[in-house]
């Protein structure tokens, strides 16, 4: 049976939400897109249904809950014992609140670690550095946890439209590597998903605001723009660059330029708040345990997100909980306010800083913990900046001549890219405050290089825009609407190991093989011209990528010296394993030629065809690997 509705899922780092536009409406006119009302455990025995689901996972233990507290509607009956060896994951608001209390048992930024490369992603690793007792998860475990939850929550009051047979658009960052990406479905498979399309984060709270606004939004923007998105969530910072542009009468989008993966958004401002209240405590003798000031840092987040939604809140109560005689006696109470709010977040956050300031990426200590590679600066304007600027530098240098003709911005003079409208998504942005410190510190960047002035495109409903965009553009996807190109947003390269003498202590050098250019399009396949490369087969080796979100001129097939040591590539996670050999190629080197393709749903995959023989080996970068 076809699908009848494109759903739109927003997997994000704090919070989770679905959207579902019927693909058989004619137009977007209507507003009758929906919105998902998710139930979840808020309290043990107690379920309630929200329009978020947030995205944590509490593991609770075989004694710790009665069976039938945790049970939501869809479960068939409550868990039979308590003796129940590993008890479900809890999802949603109870396993955010209750893990507040018990955080070696909580999961937390499950996608920020999906996205890390330092870590063995598919490895039960989650929660980082719990006690041996807790039976823990891997990142894909948790994000497949999150998902199975809203594929249950819709069955269950949808049950003539089964989840798995709708149309299915899955968001991810928009700087998320193949690797992310491709786990991203693998964790989508495992919940039972298989008709999924993957989607940038950025470009779905574009699309959101377009159907929001109808053809009305084409009074808005006017070939030649440059719309500049600013996604900041719960746990990341997301920059990317829209081109509008005009083909034969036509208006066209393109998506031109993305910024880097940065760990650094609303937790981090909770961090911050939690910290000055800290102070304040500790100045009048009262000493917070690790435990309480975790508890403490849930409290400032509950009440940040009470101010941001009540904007005459002047000032929002905090709770921790005692920990006995020995340490408090009691419940410890403070407050945080307006003032400090705006304070800490905004000149901490938001500073107002030259286009020319870059971050810091220095550390303090020689030694550092091993966990998830957050941002060194906390100047969110510090990387936009950072990001502009290196931008300008790609698109002046670039090859997208047609492209460029049209933009009011790009040229080798501009020292950044002069955005012409902002478009704001993420939670962090309910706060009027911070979206008009951002607009200020970029409007003064433009006024210092003569540049007009660029608005804020408003309008967006910033906790569901990202799910609402992307059921939008499953219905865009049919041939309606206005769509969205860009294709890859990075070049990808796989490591070449160089020929040449064996030389003792000297590794050969290793030459970076552009395989898939910048802007490769979904659907498109592309032939490396041939060269003379070996593939090892029947022994243990190891594949190492290297990707580019600047390079916009590396040709498919171009050969490039040391990308190790260039700014311009990054290392991708090295794929390392036995490729399967026949009796005929075991132990040397089979002759192949290469093919990259950018399928459909947005995965990456290299093949490997045996030159004038029948062997086809595949690599979907960067998880797995197939005969």
């Amino acid at each position: 049976m076809p699908a009848r509705f494109a759903l739109g899922i927003d997997l994000g780092t704090t919070n989770s939400a679905v959207s579902a536009f019927e693909l058989a409406r004619p137009s977007a006119r209507g507003r009758d897109q929906t919105m998902l009302a998710i139930p979840q455990l808020t309290a043990v025995g107690t379920v309630e249904a929200k329009p978020l689901l947030p995205s944590f996972l509490y593991l609770p233990n075989a004694q710790e809950f009665p069976p039938e507290g945790l049970a939501l509607p869809w479960d068939k009956k409550a868990k039979a014992s308590k003796n129940e060896s590993t008890p479900a994951p809890v999802v949603g608001e109870f396993a955010r609140t209750h893990g507040a209390k018990v955080p070696t048992r909580l999961v937390a930024s499950a996608k920020s670690w999906l996205s890390h490369a330092g870590v063995d992603r598919q490895g039960p690793i989650l929660p980082w550095q719990a006690p041996p007792d807790v039976a823990r998860l891997s990142p894909v475990d948790a994000a497949r946890a999150c998902l199975a939850h809203l594929r249950a929550a819709w069955d269950h009051q949808n049950p003539d439209t089964p989840f798995a047979d709708q149309e299915i658009v899955l968001t991810v960052p928009a700087s998320f590597d193949a690797a992310a990406r491709d786990l991203t479905l693998a964790a989508a498979r495992a919940a039972g998903l298989a008709h999924v399309t993957l989607l940038e984060e950025p470009q779905a709270a574009f699309y959101a605001w377009t159907e929001q606004l109808g053809e009305n939004f084409r009074k808005h923007v006017r070939p030649g723009d440059v719309i500049l998105v600013v996604d900041v969530g719960g746990g990341t910072s997301d920059f990317s660059l829209i081109a509008v542009t005009d083909r034969a009468g036509e208006v066209e989008l393109t998506r031109v330029a993305v910024g880097d993966h940065i760990l650094l958004g609303g937790d981090n401002m909770d961090l911050a708040l939690a910290y000055a209240v800290n102070q304040r405590l500790a100045a009048d003798g009262k000493k917070l345990d690790a435990w309480q000031f975790h508890a403490l840092t849930h409290a400032c987040r509950g009440a940040k997100e009470a101010m941001f939604a009540d904007p005459k809140l002047a000032r929002a109560p905090l709770v921790v909980p005692g920990r006995g005689s020995s340490l408090i006696g009691g419940t410890l109470k403070a407050e945080l306010t307006r003032e400090e709010l705006t304070r800490l977040l905004t000149d901490g956050f938001f500073p107002d800083v030259p286009v020319t300031e870059v971050p810091k990426t220095a550390r303090s200590s020689g030694l550092a913990q091993i966990a998830l590679p957050y941002a060194q600066d906390a100047g969110i304007t510090r990387h936009l900046a950072a990001f502009l600027t290196r931008q300008a530098k790609a698109l002046a240098t670039s090859d997208l001549s047609t492209l460029s003709s049209q933009l009011s911005t790009p040229s080798a003079a501009a020292a950044f890219i002069r955005p012409t409208a902002i478009l704001f998504n993420g939670g962090v942005f309910k706060s009027a405050v911070l979206r008009e410190r951002v607009l200020a510190v970029v409007n003064r960047w433009l006024a210092a290089a003569g540049a007009p002035a660029a608005p804020e495109l408003a309008g967006a409903e910033l906790d569901l825009a990202v799910a609402r965009g992307a059921a939008y553009y499953g219905w865009a996807r049919h041939g309606h609407g206005l769509r969205i190109r860009g294709g890859t947003a990075r070049a990808y390269y796989v490591g070449i190991e160089s020929a040449m003498p064996a030389v003792p202590g000297m590794e050969p050098p290793v030459r970076a093989l552009c395989v898939a250019p910048f802007g490769m399009e979904e659907g498109t396949q592309a032939d490396i011209p041939p060269q003379e490369f070996g593939l090892v087969v029947g022994e243990p080796t190891r594949f190492r990528f290297f990707s580019s979100s600047v390079r916009r001129d590396d040709a498919v097939g171009a050969l490039l010296d040391d990308p190790a040591g260039h700014d311009d590539f990054e290392e991708v996670a090295p794929i390392e394993s036995t490729l399967p050999a026949t009796a005929e190629n075991a132990g040397r080197l089979v002759p192949v030629n290469l093919q990259a393709v950018v399928t459909e749903i947005g995965t990456l995959e290299l093949r490997l065809l045996e030159r004038g023989g029948p062997g086809r080996w595949q690599l979907e970068l960067n998880v797995r690997m197939k005969e």
